[in-house]
């Protein structure tokens, strides 16, 4: 599998880092200095997800896809591989954001699985693992806020 990982114990219980993921989506999902606009966030099997992550020298990536299955407060997976309508797309990955609950703390898991060990490669260089993480550390200032 062509997958990239990270993995961290935040400490607040599920629902809040559940409420945190996907009431506060806009704040935290790309590291600073770059912000995202989201379009639309319908959090449904088949719902549409769509966004525009703007970089601070003025550039702009849009990113459509839709959500294949949404578990309240332990799953959420989504593709850019379809539009919505189940519009075959150009696919570059599936993400996948899991929820556990570790004795009153919440173990988050994101995972970015690709269809070729190329498009891994790709996004790694592309910086995965600094990004996502500080977009896991901004995920848990926005938890720390709303506690």
């Amino acid at each position: 599998m062509h997958e990239l990982k990270i993995e961290r114990l935040i400490d607040a219980p599920v629902a809040t880092v559940w409420k945190a993921w996907t009431e506060h989506y806009g704040t935290w999902f790309v590291p600073r200095p770059w912000a995202v606009e989201v379009i639309e966030q319908d959090l449904r099997p088949g719902g549409r997800s769509a966004m525009i992550m703007r970089g601070p020298d003025g550039e702009e990536q849009p990113s459509e896809g839709v959500y294949l299955e949404v578990v309240p407060e332990r799953l959420i997976v989504s593709t850019d591989a379809f539009l919505p309508g189940w519009v075959p797309s150009g696919p570059f990955m599936i993400r996948i954001d899991e929820f556990a609950d570790a004795d009153g703390k919440t173990r988050y898991t994101a995972i970015a699985r690709h269809w070729t060990q190329e498009a891994r490669d790709q996004h790694a260089a592309m910086g995965f693992e600094a990004g996502w993480n500080a977009a896991t550390d901004q995920l848990e200032e926005v938890v720390a806020r709303i506690r």
